[in-house]
Order: structure tokens, then sequence, then C-alpha cells
């Protein structure tokens, strides 16, 4: 689609309707590759396996909640197909057209974070690597700033500046990176796999892992209940569809690239129920194997590579997760404060400079590191300031707009979308009383259920999304604008 006359406040050609839709199945099967397939994916993922106590528990939860997430990636994807635009441009349509810059700095903040977290994951594998040398391991041991050891502050660096380099060419080299990096770490997980198994010398299901040892490991891992219990099991679903938070907005940066709606529902099915069930069925089993082999939970993968007997096996390993983990924060924490950036400047900031800056603000958050909270604890938090947008702008879409939108007006500051001066109140009330109760409240009080946080972000969509509708249906017989 081409836009006539866009206001030029709203439009760059990279906040423009896609033109070219080159992204088949197989495209959108690695976005969900590279999304899952990294050091913190597996982290959360052995983390989850803990809690549910069995094998069986774990391919219920983890399954239940990989339907979930494949029904809600599949609204948000089908927007983006229909409209061709990116997640700022469609948040337009229900927050405004200035508005909409708000939930995108929510989003693009939250990326940075998620930005830090997966970079310092990855120079992590390449530390547990290094560190095998004697002199090298003194030197991380001795040596500190920043809060962290110097060696790890070197490695966060280099890992941070090799990341820069893949967006230089724009949108199709991030497709072209992802086609081959997430199925790359498919290949390294089942190696590291089989390794633990034939050195274990059985194939376990989790029942070895003693029943003390799962209580200790999941103390500090924030879902306050037993392993295995099923308030435990349905907390891991709940933190596992959490997971996604950041890209149930943002995905149809993605998806509007994709050829057409089955393109994109055949690349879901299978990245999505079908992969992120498989690779946390590998998580498990390794984990379970590393604790026969080395008598201890490893719930780190760089950890268990860092204790091979093969040097090689080990560079191959850290090199390879590395790699991964650059994949994800390339595919769901560059491309979307790219955009986000660049939709509140767009004269001034295009998709590359959007990114700079994201990348930038990670740095800056590398010395207070807040991501080394337990896993499910960074999950829920960050997860949960999101959910009040997504369920904004569902309605708004689905049950508002019944899936037809002006497109060449979410680029006219007095069109459709103008609403009052380009903020649409509605939006914001919804947004706000959203997050009270999914963010701020069970955050910073004790007013509600323990609980209450392990599900902040379902709470944020309903409370959100109810609120905004409950409004707009009382808005009917009032002008547009109200």
């Amino acid at each position: 689609m081409t836009i006539s006359n866009p206001s030029p406040s709203l439009y760059n050609e990279d906040l423009a309707p896609a033109k070219e839709r080159k992204w088949g199945a197989f495209s959108i099967f690695n976005v969900w590759t590279s999304d899952v397939h990294s050091l913190w994916g597996y982290y959360l993922a052995a983390s989850l396996f803990l809690l549910c106590g069995s094998f069986i528990n774990f391919v219920f939860a983890i399954g239940i909640g990989s339907l979930v997430i494949f029904f809600l990636m599949s609204l948000v994807g089908n927007a983006g197909v229909r409209t061709g635009v990116p997640f700022p441009v469609l948040a337009r349509a229900s927050f405004g057209t200035f508005g909409a810059n708000a939930p995108a700095l929510v989003r693009a903040i939250v990326a940075c974070f998620w930005y830090g977290a997966q970079t310092a994951a990855a120079s992590g594998a390449i530390v547990a690597l290094v560190i095998r040398d004697e002199g090298m391991l003194a030197f991380h041991q001795n040596s500190h700033m920043l809060g962290h050891s110097t060696l790890e502050v070197i490695c966060f660096v280099i890992v941070w500046s090799l990341q820069l380099l893949i967006i230089q060419r724009g949108m199709e080299t991030v497709r072209k990176f992802q086609d081959w990096a997430g199925p790359a770490v498919w290949i390294m997980m089942l190696i590291l796999a089989v390794y633990l198994l034939v050195k274990s010398g059985t194939f376990s299901f989790g029942s070895e892992i003693p029943r003390d040892v799962l209580i200790e490991k999941t103390r500090g891992a924030g879902i306050p209940y037993e392993p295995g219990t099923l308030a435990a099991l349905a907390a891991v679903a709940a933190t596992w569809v959490t997971y996604f938070a950041a890209l149930y907005l943002n995905f149809c940066d993605f998806s509007r690239y994709a050829k057409d709606e089955k393109t994109l529902r055949k690349g879901n099915l299978w990245g999505l129920p079908i992969n992120l069930l498989a690779f946390c069925l590998v998580a498990g089993v390794t984990t379970t194997a590393a604790f026969a082999v080395y008598g201890e939970v490893l719930l780190h993968p760089e950890q268990i590579s860092a204790k091979f007997d093969s040097w090689f096996l080990a560079l191959l390993a850290a090199l390879t997760f590395a790699v991964a983990t650059l994949g994800i924060n390339v595919v769901a924490n560059f491309v979307s404060p790219a955009f986000d950036f660049a939709n509140v400047f767009p004269r001034r900031i295009n998709f590359k400079r959007g990114g700079y800056i994201a990348a930038l603000i990670a740095l800056a958050l590398y010395p207070f590191a807040p991501w080394e909270t337990g896993a499910a604890n960074f999950v829920n938090f960050i997860g949960s300031t999101m959910g009040p947008i997504f369920g904004v702008m569902m309605v708004d879409y689905y049950l508002i707009r019944r899936g037809q939108l002006d497109v060449a007006a979410l680029y006219q500051e007095d069109g459709e979308f103008r609403f009052r001066n380009g903020w649409h109140g509605s939006a914001f009330i919804a947004f706000g009383i959203g997050t009270l109760f999914s963010s701020i409240l069970p955050t910073f009080t004790s007013i509600l259920p323990v609980w209450w946080g392990i599900y902040g972000w379902f709470f944020g969509v309903g409370i959100g999304g109810v609120v905004y509708f409950v409004l707009r249906m009382g808005a009917r017989r009032r002008p547009a604008y109200a």
C-alpha cells in the first residue's frame, strides 16, 4: 500500500506499510526459534521444569501455555498481515496518532531491559568458556568493575557491539540471520542432550532429582508453591505465557512481511506449540541428565558446557549459544524499539537510529543488572507492564472495529485517529486502571495476594480490555473524539 500525503510527524519509510512481503512460513517459524532458543529461554524452561516436579506435569503445563501463546500471537499477527504496519503505528488506532507514543515507549523500554538480559546471558557463555584457562579464571575472580568482574564487562561489551553489525542492512538482513541462527542452537541443544545422556547412561524424565533438592532450588523462583502442586503448574503455564508478553505487542513488526495469513498460521503452528514444547522437553531432559552426571542442578546451559572434557565441544557450545542469543536480541529486543523510537520522532529517528538508542540504554542498565532477580520474578514483572496495552489494542481491533481499519488514516494528523489532539482518553484510562492492578499494586504494595503478581499480565489484559470496551460502548452516542 502506498500512503498519499502522509503527515511528516507520523511517517517515514521504516514506519510505512510493508511493500515487499517475502517472509514465508520458514521465516516466521524462525522468528520463534530465534526468540525461544536462547540462554535465557533455556534458563526459564529449566527453572519451570523444576517447579513442575515431574516430566508429565511439565508437558501438561507447558503444552497448555504454548497453545495459549499460539492463539494470542495469531491475533496480533493477523492484524499485521492485514494492515502491513508495525506495532507503534497499529497502536495509533486505539491510543491516538500521538498517544501511541506512550505504549511504544513502554514496549521500547521493556525491550531495553531484555536486550541487556540477553546480552549478559550471551557474554556469560563466553566467560564460562575462557575461564577454563587458569590465568583467565584468576583474572575473573580478582579484577572487578561496575559491579561485575572485569572479564564479564569486557565480554558484555564485545557481544553488545557485535549485535549492532547485524542490523546495518535492515530487516531483510535480520530475516537471513534468524533463518540460520535459530536452527543452529537446536542442533547444539541436541548435541548437549545426547552427550549428557550417553555420559549418564540413562534416559531420564526428572524423577532422579530428589524432592528436597527441587524445593531448595525453586525457593527463590518467584512462584510460592511447592513443586508439582496444581497451583505450581498453573503458575508455570502463566509464566510461560507471560514470557512472550513483549512480542504479543510487536509481532506485527514481523508478520506484516508475511505473504498471507495462511503462511503466518503455518509458521506459527510449527514455531509455537510444536517447537516450544519440543525445546522445553529437551531442556528438561538435559537438566535431569546433568544432575545425574554432575550431581548438581545446573539451570544455565553454559554452566553445563563449561564442564565438558572436550575443549572443542565446549567452544562449539559457547559460540552457538552466544550466536543464538544474539538472534533473539535482534528479533525481540532490537527491531521493536527501533520502530518504537522512530515512531516518536519519525523525521529524526529511523530504524537504525532507534535501534542504537535501545542498545545504549541496555548498556547503561548493565551495571545495575535488574535481570538478576530470578527467572520467574523478572519475566512476570516485565511482562505485567504490557498486559493492559495488549488488552486495549486487541479489543479495539477485533471487538470495536471488527478487524477493519483505515490504514491511510493512521498516517494523518487530522484523520479518524486524532481523537483529542492526537490522544485517546478512553485508551489511557483503561491503560492506567489495568496497570494499577497488573503492576503497581502487586509490586509496590501488599494489598493484593502474593500469587497476584504471577498472573499480572492476565489481569492487565482483562481489566484494561474490559474498561476500554465499556468506555467505548458508552461513548458511541458521543462524537468520535470523546
